[in-house]
């Protein structure tokens, strides 16, 4: 008993590790601290010691001190949590655009792992992995009841090595059983081609250190491949699950001349941080239509928000995901440290991301386009008929010879499978009307 009753003691006086001493007093130390909560922190003494006397398998203080902090940031909300040295390794590498696993970006629902987005060009999204799919198996492992760091860990490995996913998707009657082949990730962020003369298409699969300057060298040089220009840009943030802040503001500033680009909001009203945009333009006011779906989360939706409250672009697709939270990291080691949600996005009019995400200006579902059988060419016209009048313009009309069809123009060169993605084609129509409309005035 004398050892539960020191536990405690140190606990009351605030002699525990560092990391629980940044968490209590760290993040808002202006604050008035209130008294400590003596009788939940004897409770707390008593089951460690409990667990130390009585659990079937031996366990280490240092054990159960790091599962007590995981259990304290997972208890708060789905984004905050504790960062051991490997997985502090793997955060690092992320935002750098190399790391290993399958190519998810994944969170919290209903004690399930949730897809929010498989990554382009991965082995997840090439195994079939859809965003929103609930994963409710690890190879044989039951999910539910799993932290997501312990979930994570399971479909990380050594690359070459397969993982089942077992998932639950809507529409499907049956789980589905997806195999995947890990792999080391290295993420190209940033993919576009011109769609037509004058009409560019850049992607963006994730928010990398590196993706504002790829994504400025790609712009120039589509500009390059373009004899007018680019006069209008779909910019396609669908399924994109976010990354740093940083990069967030960056690619919204590219596109804006002044005012807010984000503002993030804590507990107190001094720890709003406001972020601006610098006055230039890297497409000189050319329009821009920006695709989202659920898959876009908290950085582009950041980006998504700038530029629909700046009116820069007209944003086209479905509701965005609604991950508008803060997570700063503090580190608490030389080799950990705790991932804190401490403040909320709101867009340049005050609106909150958070569980309410993106509304699109165009509502448009995940549709796929038919061409219609029918050939244009063999279809019969005014200029087909004997004994039409002529032009009256003083050009005389082609006889008709059924054997003479004019040929139909030729197609413009397009983005491969184009034709089957309804929304990335409505996207393209839209700036080609807006270009002729600017063109009347």
């Amino acid at each position: 008993m004398k050892r539960r009753f020191d536990l405690a003691r140190l606990l009351i006086l605030g002699l525990i590790p560092g990391a629980l001493l940044i968490l209590a007093s760290g993040a808002f130390a202006e604050e008035p601290k209130p008294p400590l909560p003596i009788q939940e922190l004897r409770a707390f003494a008593e089951i460690f010691g409990r667990i130390k006397e009585n659990y079937v398998e031996p366990v280490d203080d240092k054990s159960l001190l790091e599962y007590a902090i995981r259990g304290m940031l997972a208890g708060l909300d789905p984004h905050s949590s504790y960062l051991n040295e490997e997985e502090f390794a793997d955060l690092q590498a992320g935002t750098s655009g190399e790391f290993g696993g399958l190519g998810i970006e994944v969170g919290h629902e209903d004690g399930f792992v949730k897809v929010i987005s498989p990554i382009d060009d991965t082995p997840a999204q090439r195994a079939g992995v859809k965003a929103g799919d609930l994963i409710i198996r690890l190879d044989e492992k039951p999910v539910k009841g799993m932290s997501l760091e312990e979930a994570v860990s399971l479909m990380r490995g050594k690359p070459g090595t397969e993982v089942i996913l077992t998932i639950a998707r809507e529409g499907e009657e049956k789980p589905l059983r997806i195999t995947v082949v890990r792999d080391i990730i290295k993420v190209a962020s940033v993919k576009g081609r011109m769609l037509e003369e004058g009409f560019a298409y850049v992607r963006l699969s994730h928010f990398q250190a590196r993706t504002t300057d790829d994504m400025l060298k790609k712009i120039s040089q589509l500009k390059a491949e373009s004899k007018d220009g680019i006069r209008g840009l779909v910019l396609d943030l669908r399924n994109n699950p976010g990354g740093i802040l940083n990069g967030a503001v960056s690619i919204s500033d590219a596109f804006l001349t002044d005012g807010i680009v984000v503002y993030t909001q804590g507990r107190n009203e001094e720890s709003r941080l406001d972020f601006n945009a610098a006055p230039d333009d890297v497409l000189d006011g050319a329009p821009i239509v920006v695709l989202v779906n659920g898959g876009s989360a908290s950085a582009s939706e950041i980006v998504a928000g700038a530029l629909q409250d700046h009116r820069r672009a007209i944003i086209m697709g479905s509701q965005t995901f609604g991950k508008g939270s803060v997570q700063t990291i503090i580190p608490v080691s030389k080799t950990a440290a705790v991932k804190l949600t401490t403040a909320r996005y709101f867009t340049p009019s005050g609106r909150s991301i958070q569980g309410e995400g993106i509304k699109p200006d165009i509502v448009l579902s995940d549709a796929k386009l038919t061409r219609n059988e029918t050939d244009e060419s063999t279809r019969i016209k005014e200029a087909d008929l004997a004994g039409h009048l002529e032009n009256g313009n003083g050009n005389a009309a082609p006889e008709a010879d059924p054997a003479r069809h004019t040929p139909p123009a030729p197609k413009v060169a397009r983005v491969p499978d184009i034709e089957d993605d309804y929304q990335l084609s409505e996207a393209l129509n839209l700036l080609k009307g807006i270009s002729i409309y600017n063109s009347w005035n």
